[in-house]
């Protein structure tokens, strides 16, 4: 097959020429070993600011009197299911950058 544009890795350099091109009227291909959206998307930084956040609202939480706020019983950390939801803000946003190459 013949394209005019290859772009490797689909991180937010690569999906975004990707989907530039093709919108030029390149005929383009992405290669791409893992999953869409790339290293930073899928394991780096998206998913670290999301526990990032369950961190810092843990946090408010335990010092909610500080705010004028009283919470009756403990504050606890469910860390599976912080990293759930970091998979999860993860995982939508992958879902988006695959929508949005299938769509050019």
């Amino acid at each position: 097959m013949n394209y005019d544009v290859i772009v490797v890795g689909s991180g937010p350099g690569g999906y975004v020429t990707a989907i530039r091109a093709s919108q030029l009227g390149m005929k383009t291909a992405v290669i791409e070993k893992a999953e869409l959206g790339g290293v930073c998307l899928n394991w780096g930084c998206i998913p670290t600011k999301a526990l990032l956040k369950s961190a810092q609202v843990f946090s408010y939480m335990q010092h909610a009197g500080e705010y004028g706020i009283q919470l009756n019983g403990s504050v606890q950390a469910d860390f599976n299911g912080m990293i759930g939801r970091s998979r999860e803000v993860a995982g939508g946003m992958s879902k988006g950058v695959t929508f949005l190459m299938k769509k050019n």
